[in-house]
């Protein structure tokens, strides 16, 4: 038997009122002085009460008889089997792990903080049973190992300097790593008859000892970004400037004047601080 097999055992009512009778026959037999009777059926009655268990919801049971497997009760009631049998308890409901956090480096050789979060439940009992050792534990390993083979996949995040950009990052691209590390969880946990639900990074940071440059270095390419801007913004206003008063003859400007209205113009657009006006009391040569 190497795959999961489910069977039907008696109900355990019935075998209730078996037991029952057995009970009312023992209780015969004293009254009547027939010991004989009364240890047959004392020895049917200690034989039967270990045949009885609960199958909880979203529970099972696997069913062992000396060492080999028989099957697994996955129906939910109250049951009776072979007092011989072994049963082994495994759930079915849907689980929730939440990973430590590890240390790993990126795809570009940055260290970051990482950890997974993973919702999986049983699905195929003999495996999870008997293909692995414990597969509570299996499934936390396995986990350790898939995320830090993920992070090794794709670095953190792009910068603007970096040579050649990537499409996919950990930090931007949430469903595209997600599904990749769901994807390599289920491969992993297959074997020992686990799905995986769901599967997601719960935490991401860089790695204390390179934070600080790390943020800086975002500062930076976040203001490199919105000069980019901001004087993309002024020169179209430059122009635009120029144009109109060029268009409507407002006022003629030689190359010498246009420059230095330009320099004016980009500093007043550009500066971090509002522009102190200066007011010319001469012509427009002095």
């Amino acid at each position: 038997m190497t795959q999961e097999k489910l069977i039907k055992v008696t109900n355990g009512f019935i075998m209730l009122f078996v037991l029952a009778l057995f009970v009312a026959g023992g209780i015969f037999a004293i009254v009547t002085s027939t010991i004989f009777l009364f240890f047959i059926l004392l020895f049917l009655t200690i034989l039967t009460m270990p045949g009885f268990f609960l199958v909880n919801p979203n529970t099972s049971k696997v069913i062992l008889l000396f060492g080999k497997y028989i099957g697994t009760v996955k129906e939910n009631g109250f049951f009776w089997a072979n007092p011989f049998y072994t049963k082994k308890s495994i759930s079915l409901r849907a689980s929730n792990f939440d990973s430590e956090r590890v240390k790993v480096n990126d795809k570009l050789g940055n260290p970051i903080m990482i950890s997974t979060i993973a919702v999986w439940k049983v699905k195929d009992t003999y495996k999870a049973a008997f293909d692995v050792d414990n597969y509570e534990n299996f499934v936390r390993v396995q986990s350790d190992a898939a995320v830090r083979k993920l992070a090794s996949l794709y670095p953190y995040d792009n910068f603007e300097d970096d040579g050649q950009a990537e499409e996919i990052t950990l930090r931007a691209s949430v469903n595209e790593v997600s599904e990749a590390l769901e994807k390599e969880l289920s491969e992993r946990l297959d074997m020992a008859g686990i799905e995986v639900l769901e599967a997601r990074i719960g935490y991401l940071a860089y790695a204390q000892e390179i934070a600080s440059a790390m943020l800086k270095r975002q500062q930076a390419t976040a203001i490199i970004a919105a000069r980019h801007k901001i004087v993309e913004g002024a020169v179209s206003m430059v122009e635009m400037a120029l144009d109109k008063l060029s268009k409507n003859n407002v006022v003629d400007l030689d190359e010498e004047r246009k420059a230095a209205m330009v320099s004016n113009l980009m500093v007043v657009l550009c500066s971090d601080k509002d522009a102190t006006p200066i007011v010319n009391t001469g012509t427009l040569n002095h």
